[in-house]
């Protein structure tokens, strides 16, 4: 079985011969850039660099899917705001937003999506990476395209304090703002889908409970995930960071074919609450497992996420990109060694 078909196949309730390992979230290293001799300010806006540098991670690691873009500003980068790449720093950084668009009440009211809005900002370039990624290791890696939530965008175009005192003051002003954004990220998974990818992974970061209370989470965030999930078609993932559990309820309910997790869920309680059957991806500590730990302490890390019941191996969020080669590659290699055992136990 392809890691394609097996990717796949898990997230159709099929026959899998193991559980996949495998993200929707960054994962390009910096052992790539050596290899190709690329710059990291420069992958993000380069459709080739991009493709070469994702397709780089599986082939030497096996994790199996390909995941473009890498940095959380494309969404924000083609409704207006200005990107800063860091081209001049020599640094190790993520472009982030520098001039964000929406500076008053009022301007929220006015957001509006371009039109023809997947030829703005960069997503030419990741949907061009896509089809690279699709001619070069479609045929064996699942391809991943990922969005931002429409509260998480929101805060990219907005101040975030200002958002999340409006959540609780004026509601129906930010729901009507993430209306707009839900029917872009909806526009654009379907031209991504059309680029190639094969699952889309939605990554609601920003509504992290350590913020927002279960009912601000029911009241600004359900209606507009539910309604992404409901639109965008098979197979998709619903990521949120943080101490998720006392929302797992509501992320089942979104309708997402399966939940993504990080480490500090409590995997044994989010069982308790949504039971066996859903789909829940999880748990590798992306950074202080993959980066700082041995190939052995992966591994350990590894067995007991599949231990504590997730369906798939996931890292908990992008893989930073000065996370070794072995590591991540110890990673795939546990799951390739135990993945039958506990694949077959859990579906028995």
């Amino acid at each position: 079985m392809t890691s394609k078909e097996r990717v796949l196949n898990i997230f159709a309730d099929k026959d899998a011969d193991r559980m996949a390992c495998f993200s929707g979230m960054g994962s390009v290293l910096t052992a790539s850039l050596s290899e190709f001799g690329y710059k990291f300010p420069h992958v993000h806006g380069d459709a080739v660099k991009m493709a070469n540098t994702a397709a780089y991670t599986y082939k030497t690691t096996g994790l199996e899917s390909v995941i473009v873009p890498y940095d959380m500003c494309v969404e924000a980068e083609a409704l207006g705001c200005v990107m800063n790449a860091y081209e001049d720093v020599n640094q190790l950084l993520y472009p982030t937003i520098k001039e964000k668009i929406i500076h008053s009440q009022e301007e929220m009211t006015q957001i509006k999506i371009p039109d023809k809005v997947w030829e703005k900002g960069r997503f030419p370039v990741v949907m061009e990476a896509m089809q690279l990624l699709k001619k070069d290791v479609g045929d064996e890696a699942a391809i991943c395209g990922w969005f931002l939530g429409p509260f998480t965008l929101a805060g990219q175009l907005m101040d975030l304090n200002d958002l999340f005192k409006l959540v609780f003051k004026k509601p129906d002003l930010v729901n009507g703002m993430l209306e707009t954004l839900t029917d872009l990220i909806i526009t654009m998974a379907a031209k991504y889908r059309e680029a190639g990818a094969d699952f889309i992974c939605i990554r609601e970061m920003g509504a992290t409970t350590d913020v927002l209370s279960p009912r601000n989470f029911k009241q600004c965030i359900d209606p507009h995930l539910a309604r992404i999930f409901s639109a965008i078609g098979s197979p998709n993932v619903l990521h949120i960071c943080g101490s998720s559990n006392i929302i797992m309820k509501n992320m089942q309910s979104s309708g997402a074919d399966a939940i993504a997790i990080e480490t500090k869920n409590d995997m044994q309680k989010s069982r308790e609450d949504i039971g066996d059957q859903p789909l829940i991806f999880g748990q590798i500590d992306a950074y202080n497992i993959l980066v700082n730990a041995t190939p052995e302490k992966v591994a350990e890390a590894t067995i007991a996420s599949m231990e504590a019941s997730v369906d798939s191996v996931w890292p908990s969020c992008d893989i930073w990109p000065e996370a070794p080669v072995a590591n991540v590659k110890a990673m795939v290699d546990t799951v390739k060694k135990y993945g039958a055992e506990k694949w077959a136990r859990k579906n028995k």
